[in-house]
């Protein structure tokens, strides 16, 4: 064994963390005797030579040597090994793109491609792999062969006649997944395929093996599965839960691969969990029903109804995914995921929270057993971190973000801390006036602060605070506590202070008239004013202009410096002063001219600005809505900004606005959901989205 291993310079090679000397002893260990010392060498193969999934070219000077540790029967634990061969050589390249020497990552891609050509060379030795002795092997062959071997056809049969004999249940679900993909991989076998797949639905087999069967049908034929397929497959979880497959290892590191994780999350995961790879197959089944939003609703609420709490807490994540990407009636299911908050398992709870409290509104079916939550764990109201201020609890943050005003209580007790959580002030809009008794603490808050370099991270959300309780209207001492930091803020981002300064003076409006001589002074040169010996940017002279005007509404004290941003050279500040003139409604139509000219504008959010001011300051939509529709399918994101206009204007004149606005509420997937990652206010703003929608077709023509 390893012939040849010292005549490769492995010095020479590299992984992720040097020179790659130190792969033959990693090498040498993945067969030792000793189960620690293999479990080592292959973390450590995970680690640096496939570090993240990379491939190096020490990666490709290891492949011969683990096909021929996998291929031989005395090493132990080769699952482990096929499962890193797998990965290493199982990447698809796009066939349509070729490989460039001159792209910068093209030696990553050709080495990618050198792996997957040289694994799929040897993968004639997964063949005999699929009827090994070793359980380990068996569960790992059928991804290999699968993914890797050159001759679909082939390994389908195979892996049929594998089923039938083999008599371990997760093996014959890993026979299951892989067929599944080769019909995704080989769409001329896919017919073959579904009519295999379609006959291990009947009694002969367990209900986890029908399970697993459905799962590949979503994958591979979501058109075969049939529309009673939510009743069939909550009858199959039902019969589970009476009849519990128990995994033979639940700390097994060769588990199938078919969980798709990381083996030591697998391993975690399964442990005191009876059948864990049914979470696998629903994900699998909720990705094949796609948009049939009701029916994964109610195989998520069968779910969330197990007595197996692991199950549970799969269905709570998986519900988070369908309610960040799809739109639906999700009263029931919030309610249900509310359940899950008086578990006295701590992760089931921490999960249910996590997901309730970027809901916002959608969380208020929930908001009971949120608020019981609260009062049973006080000391889960803030969260405190190694580095950062603290931050709200997840079922504190879900209750102010549902604007439920029996959380303002527990909000004042927090405010009471010597450090408030940093979110909290920026947390209270959906609370608005109901907030109210917390404004004498923000602002006292406020008017305490140090004037040092931590003033920014520390009066920002103060200030949001405040305006969003408009507390000039009742506490007489929010003016000067707001113009004490506008004035004196330290030169160190000085302009972050003055920002939410001049938002919250604009929030208060006339309340703050007190702030008129100060904000006339901000305002006093049209393009950079010196404020002391700091100069005020363009972007930050437009908002002082736009809080003139809502303290004064004097248009000619604030439409010159509006029309030199506009004029001038800075992109961001003239959106921003955009932004500012359609707040003037037709008392700005002076700038009009200047707003048109920016409705070419190279940059698009621009444009997007401009075209809304135009047709508020002017209320004709001819110039301003073609820019606005266009922007609505370039720009999915800028659709809130769109539907406010629409929903504010009358949409006489703006060709084609009923069609957008009727497409975009019988549309199931949410306008800024994406396959990967998520921001926490984006229901939040496609919920916006929707009700602004609404408004533009009650209002009308």
């Amino acid at each position: 064994m390893f012939a040849g291993i010292e005549e490769v310079d492995w010095a020479s090679l590299a992984h992720a963390y040097g020179p790659a000397d130190d792969v033959p002893e990693l090498l040498r260990g993945l067969a030792s005797a000793d189960p620690e010392e293999r479990e080592h060498a292959l973390d450590a193969m995970y680690g640096s030579v496939h570090h993240q999934g990379d491939v190096y070219d020490s990666t490709l000077a290891c492949i011969p040597f683990l096909m021929e540790l996998v291929a031989d029967p005395t090493v132990e634990d080769r699952g482990g090994i096929l499962e890193l061969l797998t990965s290493i050589g199982g990447i698809d390249l796009d066939g349509d793109d070729e490989l460039d020497p001159e792209d910068e990552d093209f030696e990553g891609a050709a080495n990618y491609a050198m792996a997957a050509s040289a694994v799929t060379a040897g993968a004639d030795v997964f063949l005999a792999l699929a009827g090994d002795r070793d359980r380990g092997v068996r569960l790992a062959a059928p991804l290999a062969l699968a993914t890797l071997h050159s001759d679909p056809v082939r390994v389908l049969e195979l892996l049929r006649e594998r089923f039938d004999r083999e008599t371990d249940n997760e093996v014959r679900l890993a026979c299951i997944d892989a067929v599944g993909r080769i019909a995704m991989r080989h769409q001329c076998l896919t017919p073959d395929v579904v009519a295999w797949l379609m006959t291990i639905g009947g009694p002969d087999y367990c209900a986890g093996l029908r399970l697993g069967a459905i799962a590949q049908l979503a994958r591979c034929a979501p058109a075969a599965l049939p529309a009673d397929v939510v009743p069939w497959v909550t009858g199959l979880l039902r019969e589970l839960r009476a009849e519990p497959v128990v995994v033979a290892a639940a700390a097994d590191t060769t588990a199938p691969p078919v969980l798709g994780q990381p083996r030591e999350i697998r391993a975690a995961a399964a442990a005191g969990r009876v059948a864990p790879w049914t979470a696998d197959l629903l994900r699998t089944l909720h990705a094949g029903l796609g948009d049939r939003v009701d029916d994964r609703i109610a195989l998520l609420a069968d779910q969330l109804c197990s007595p197996d709490r692991g199950q549970r807490i799969d269905a709570v994540r998986m519900s988070e995914v369908l309610l960040r990407t799809l739109r639906g009636a999700y009263d029931e299911l919030v309610g249900l995921i509310g359940e899950q908050l008086a578990d006295p398992e701590p992760r089931l709870r921490d999960a249910a929270a996590y997901v309730l409290k970027d809901l916002f509104q959608l969380a208020e079916p929930a908001a009971d057993a949120l608020l019981e939550r609260v009062a049973a764990e006080p000391h889960g109201w803030v969260r405190e971190w190694d580095a950062g201020p603290p931050t709200l609890g997840s079922a504190v943050m879900a209750l102010v973000r549902a604007g439920d005003a029996r959380i303002v209580p527990v909000l004042a007790r927090i405010l009471e801390r010597g450090e408030a959580p940093g979110d909290l002030g920026r947390s209270l809009d959906r609370l608005g006036a109901a907030a109210a008794p917390l404004g004498p603490a923000l602002c006292d808050r406020l008017a305490r602060l140090a004037l040092d370099d931590t003033l920014p991270e520390q009066a920002g959300p103060l200030l949001h605070g405040l305006s969003v309780l408009r507390a000039a209207d009742t506490l007489p001492e929010a003016v000067p506590a707001v113009l004490r930091v506008l004035r004196e803020a330290p030169v160190n981002r000085r302009e972050w202070v003055v920002e939410s300064a001049l938002r919250a003076l604009t929030a208060f409006g006339p309340a703050a008239r007190e702030a008129a001589p100060e904000l006339r002074r901000l305002v006093a040169g049209p393009r950079r004013v010196r404020t002391g010996d700091a100069g005020l940017p363009a972007a930050l002279a437009a908002r002082a202009a736009g809080a003139l005007w809502a303290v004064e509404g004097d248009a000619d004290a604030v439409l010159p410096v509006l029309c030199a941003v506009l004029n001038g050279p800075d992109p961001g500040a003239r959106r921003t002063a955009a932004a500012v003139v359609g707040t003037l409604g037709p008392a700005g139509a002076p700038a009009a001219r200047l707003l048109g000219a920016l409705l070419w504008s190279a940059e698009p959010w621009t444009r997007v600005e401009s075209a809304a001011a135009l047709w508020r300051v002017t209320g004709d939509p001819s110039r301003a809505w073609p820019v606005l529709r266009r922007a609505w399918g370039e720009l999915p994101h800028a659709r809130v900004r769109v539907a406010a206009a629409l929903a504010e204007m009358t949409t006489r004149g703006a060709e084609g606005a009923d069609r957008l606005v009727d497409r975009e509420l019988l549309t199931v997937r949410r306008h800024n959901a994406i396959d990967a990652g998520a921001g926490g206010h984006d229901i939040f703003t496609d919920e916006r989205l929707l009700s602004l929608c609404r408004q533009a077709v009650t209002r009308g023509p």
